[in-house]
């Protein structure tokens, strides 16, 4: 039943190379109050959202709305500071991925990408 919906999905996974191209530039070259924290958080929604449509041939609301959950997810576990509970605090890298600090305006963000990727689409 699962391996039906298994593919690759060429356009999917190119967006998924170029969005996480502009992520890596976004974290190494600029450090300001809006692009990195804010647009980056609508970016890698989107981000993650392609990677899935990449390979599993999923409705395009289940693989959006699943993956706003798993970046809420992600955004509670900052709140409980996994980061500091599994001690990889000094770990940039995986600090970075996992995130160290709880924000609302990431929900937002989130939010933000989530409906960016449903009107794209619907389009």
């Amino acid at each position: 039943m699962f391996t039906n919906r298994l593919t690759f999905n060429q356009k999917y996974f190119y967006l998924t190379v170029v969005l996480f191209l502009i992520e890596v530039f976004i974290a190494l070259f600029i450090n300001d109050q809006f692009i990195r924290p804010f647009v980056g958080d609508v970016l890698v929604v989107i981000l993650i959202y392609c990677f899935v449509k990449s390979f599993w041939k999923v409705r395009a609301n289940v693989a959006a709305l699943s993956v706003f959950g798993f970046a809420c997810a992600i955004e509670g576990l900052q709140y409980l500071n996994l980061v500091d509970i599994l001690g990889l605090r000094q770990n940039r890298i995986l600090a970075t991925i996992i995130g160290t600090t709880f924000d609302w305006k990431d929900i937002l963000a989130y939010a933000l990408g989530t409906a960016i990727i449903l009107v794209w689409e619907r389009r």
